[in-house]
């Protein structure tokens, strides 16, 4: 239920997004929201409205409205959930680059100060993700027939001339169609899963919660270290946290078996270090009464 429950705040959210629903200003905090925090989630709503959207902003005050007062979440806690879930929401697509780029522009006033280049290589299938599902399946599939899926470009995003601030403002107004992208509807899997693993640690191992929360930082920007990330995530939380919480493997300890797990990550698309130091703590553990 938690998971349709979120499905359908994300296609609330989207629809908003897409006409432009904004009239009820910016989100507010949660209620119980210590002070101390508020700054830190002020300044994340203010990023996620300039990323997204002031929709995308509040779905970002709901997911954080189910731990705020929320027992076993302590203010340092709840402090790393909400920085950590306003990082991955903001995640790092050629759109999200353009945005950054023209905020250099804002900053010095024009093009008076010459900005530095910024040259990012992709894969071309991770370009083309970042459009609508709709433009992007028929051209991955013709991706696909010339194996140039995994072909790398690279991507110049400049500040220096008009022509090229032009440019970044197509890019980064690209960012109306983001949530009917694919990696999207990926990101927004991923951060759910994370949430609802957060709260089933809580329940089942609270002295886990922040290893489970920490493991968010094993995702970051773009290309192979991303597909890395992802992948790694997946394997630690499906053969040590997930089991464990469903009763059918035993670590006391959950939090020092993610560590000792997240330790033999390596950038390797086999996961063959990582796979086997999981099998080896899982051998470990004592049998199932």
């Amino acid at each position: 239920m938690a998971d349709d429950d979120g499905l359908l705040a994300s296609l609330r959210y989207l629809f908003a997004d897409i006409i432009g629903d904004e009239d009820e200003g910016p989100p507010v905090l949660p209620d119980a929201c210590p002070d101390h925090l508020g700054p830190a989630v002020t300044k994340a709503i203010d990023l996620l409205i300039a990323y997204q959207s002031t929709s995308y902003a509040q779905l970002y005050i709901d997911r954080l409205k189910r731990f705020v007062g929320r027992r076993g979440v302590d203010d340092a806690l709840l402090a790393e959930i909400a920085r950590l879930m306003a990082e991955r929401m903001a995640y790092e697509d050629a759109i999200r680059i353009a945005q950054l780029k023209l905020g250099e522009v804002s900053a010095v006033g024009g093009l008076a100060a010459r900005s530095a280049d910024d040259v990012k290589k992709f894969r071309l299938d991770e370009l083309i993700d970042a459009l609508p599902a709709v433009v992007a399946d028929p051209v991955l599939g013709v991706l696909d027939q010339f194996g140039w899926r995994r072909r790398r470009v690279s991507i110049r995003f400049s500040a220096n001339n008009r022509f090229s601030v032009r440019r970044l403002r197509i890019e980064a107004g690209l960012k109306r169609w983001r949530l009917f992208s694919g990696r999207y509807a990926r990101e927004r899997v991923w951060v759910e899963r994370w949430l609802h693993m957060i709260d089933r640690s809580l329940t089942k191992q609270p002295s886990a919660a922040p290893a489970v929360v920490q493991t968010a930082t094993m995702i970051q920007g773009y290309g192979d270290p991303y597909r890395q990330g992802i992948a790694d995530w997946h394997v630690i939380i499906d053969g040590l946290a997930k089991p464990t919480f469903d009763g059918v493997l035993v670590l006391p300890d959950l939090a020092g078996a993610i560590a000792e797990a997240r330790a033999a990550t390596m950038p390797d698309p086999r996961q063959a270090a990582l796979k086997r130091k999981i099998a080896e703590i899982r051998a470990r553990a004592p049998a199932v009464s």
